[in-house]
């Protein structure tokens, strides 16, 4: 059985998470996770739009709002 060796120059490539698209995960690419300059600005826009903020529910006015063991 033989050794399984790494390339150490081997580049790494992952799914771009703004167009699904490669992407060189290395120091080479400086938007690394995302592909381009393009799509981490549109990540970057929909974050500071909120837009990747969770929806919560506002506890009703009579309850009390917490863990109730802490009241």
């Amino acid at each position: 059985m033989s050794a399984i060796s790494k390339d150490p120059l081997a580049v790494k490539h992952v799914v771009c998470p703004g167009c699904g698209g490669q992407s060189v995960y290395a120091p080479s690419n400086p938007f690394r996770p995302f592909c381009c300059e393009r799509c981490k600005n549109i990540d970057f826009g929909a974050w500071a739009s909120e837009g990747f903020r969770l929806p919560a529910d506002a506890p009703p006015d009579d309850e009390v709002y917490g863990d109730p063991k802490l009241q």
